[in-house]
Formats: C-alpha cells, sequence, structure tokens
C-alpha cells in the first residue's frame, strides 16, 4: 500500500476503506473504529457519503464525481476537501491508496 502525502491530480489513485476498521452509521453520520489502535473517528454527512461510497476501490475522480453530483458545491473547493479528507483518513491509516493500474 503505497500513500502519496499529496493526492492532488490523482485521479487516477484508487481508494478504498482499510479491513482494520469497523463502521457504524448514526443519522447520516459515520462512526469508524479503528481496531489495531481502538481510536474512534466520526465523519459529517458528507464524509459519511464518501466513506459508503468507498467500501469498494474508487478512483479519486469517482469519489469527485459523486460529490459533486450530490452536493452543491464549487468544483475546486470539491477537490480540496476531498483530497484533504482522504490524506486524513490514510494518515490514520483507515483506508489504502493505490495506483489504480495496480489496484
Amino acid at each position: 500500500m503505497k500513500m502519496p502525502t499529496k493526492l492532488s491530480s490523482s485521479e487516477s489513485l484508487s481508494v478504498v476503506a482499510s479491513r482494520e476498521q469497523i463502521c457504524s452509521d448514526l443519522q447520516g453520520e459515520v462512526v469508524i473504529l479503528d481496531i489495531k489502535s481502538g481510536a474512534y473517528y466520526g465523519l459529517n454527512q458528507v464524509g459519511a457519503s464518501i466513506w459508503n461510497f468507498i467500501q469498494s476501490p474508487k478512483t479519486v475522480q469517482e469519489i469527485e464525481d459523486t460529490i459533486l453530483a450530490e452536493y452543491e458545491v464549487d468544483t475546486e473547493v470539491c477537490k480540496r476537501d476531498i483530497s484533504a479528507l482522504l490524506e486524513d483518513l490514510a494518515a490514520k491509516g483507515l483506508i489504502e491508496i493505490n495506483n489504480e493500474a495496480s489496484a
């Protein structure tokens, strides 16, 4: 699993939720338990949409397209916010990021 530090211009990267976690939906939000560390993480409604979408491998471009279709948001803001969320989830070991060709 290779995790780039920056995901900008990363449409060809494949993202999937790690198997080392348990998650639960709580009224439109998601709570994630990292099995290894025992730490809990929470995601708001938009983060929950992304989390639910990446239960199977998706490209960053697919994630962006889905959020842009679901929510009224500026394209650049969407890309920046998704990149920040994915970088944070990757840093916590909650997602796996691979080059699409090798995924």
